[in-house]
């Protein structure tokens, strides 16, 4: 099932007014909550994929969509009785899985090619547990505990794994990959601080702007790091390129907190709180260019959350949940649009006293 959202008329405004440098998108949903679930979630997607957890009777498990509900593939391996994807590349998953029983057990990082039978334990020696947060080529990202939480990254096998926690850290996390770069977080001398990684805890930089007393980055493509740093109390959604001093701040004025989760180079996804309500949010690159994902769904979504973006050709697709507030529980979605074109101002009239915008082919704008 899809619905499409119009643009609206303070955006067609705000572009008359010089205020955006280009057309916004019109959106479509495709709700992909398979027919005999009681929940499910898409945590991440990439190349016509998109992975998350659906729950039911037999539990929650791990697996990925290709487009529709209908497309849902089960990845949930022999032996455990919770599992989840989080990332995907190519014909890759990774997530976690959960083994033993609710009170005691453990979660291994996770690799699966397509299918439950395909399944990789990532767990390296020595260590309690672990998980796969994140998934580029033939690499992969994300935290073990030993005595404390350490960031990691993967080849394809537990003997692999490569410890990312630098010197001097309490505990670190591994959240995003992309082109031998990877993301996170570290406590370092007291602050939690947004990391970068090139394959090796010694290649760490601290992306924690000045003012931060806590930062966080999830998510990296090309250049571009994204993710949240508090200050005075309140989480601003942001971007970096490669340093601390790159930090710009995505925070809507109107906001009261905002994380941005993904990105695709040069788009941003996450999601901000307002006035009680959580909105899937994307931007291109600042705070004005805000845009809230949750209008395209119908009336009986309340809270949203946007975890993946990517384009496939002229589309922009965007992966994430939305809170069934008939139903009462997550539903995955997909979020998709044709890339908007560049809007074209014309001036009218002596002295520019009026302005028509004349919209793109698409009629996106």
């Amino acid at each position: 099932m899809k619905y499409r959202i119009p643009p609206s008329l303070s955006t067609a405004f705000a572009l008359a007014c010089g205020l955006a440098s280009s057309a916004r998108a019109q959106w479509s949903v495709t709700y992909l909550h398979p027919a005999d679930a009681t929940g499910s979630v898409a945590q991440g997607g990439s190349n016509g994929q998109e992975a998350g957890y659906s729950s039911s009777a037999a539990g929650m498990h791990a697996g990925y969509w290709s487009g529709s509900a209908a497309s849902w593939v089960d990845l949930h391996p022999a032996g455990s009785f919770r599992s989840e994807a989080y990332g995907t590349s190519g014909a890759q998953q990774v997530g976690y899985a959960r083994f033993g029983d609710t009170w005691n057990y453990v979660d291994h990082a996770s690799l699966w090619s397509g299918s439950a039978a395909s399944w990789v334990d990532l767990n390296p020696a020595g260590a309690t547990h672990s998980w796969a947060q994140g998934a580029s080529g033939s690499q992969q990202v994300g935290h073990v505990y030993f005595n404390n939480y350490h960031a990691g990254l993967w080849s394809g096998s537990a003997a692999s794994f490569v410890d990312l926690n630098p010197a001097g850290a309490a505990w670190s996390y591994g959240y995003g990959i992309s082109g031998g770069r990877q993301v996170g977080s570290a406590l370092v001398g007291g602050i939690n601080r947004a990391s970068l990684w090139s394959g090796s805890a010694a290649t760490w930089v601290d992306l924690n702007p000045s003012g931060s007393t806590y930062s966080e980055a999830f998510g990296v493509l090309g250049t571009q790091q994204v993710g949240r740093a508090q200050f005075a109390g309140i989480d601003r959604a942001g971007l970096w390129n490669g340093t601390a001093a790159s930090w710009v701040d995505l925070h809507p004025v109107f906001a009261n907190t905002s994380v941005a989760w993904a990105t695709d180079g040069s788009r941003q996804v996450g999601w901000i709180l307002q006035t009680g309500r959580n909105r899937a949010s994307i931007w291109n690159g600042n705070a004005a260019s805000w845009e809230d994902l949750s209008l395209a769904l119908s009336s009986d979504f309340t809270d949203s959350y946007a975890y993946g973006v990517w384009s496939e050709g002229a589309t922009i697709y965007v992966a994430g949940q939305a809170w069934n507030n008939v139903l009462f529980r997550p539903e995955a979605v997909l979020w998709s649009s044709p890339v908007p074109e560049p809007a074209t101002l014309t001036m009218l009239g002596t002295g520019g006293a009026a302005l028509a915008l004349r919209r793109n082919r698409r009629g996106v704008g």
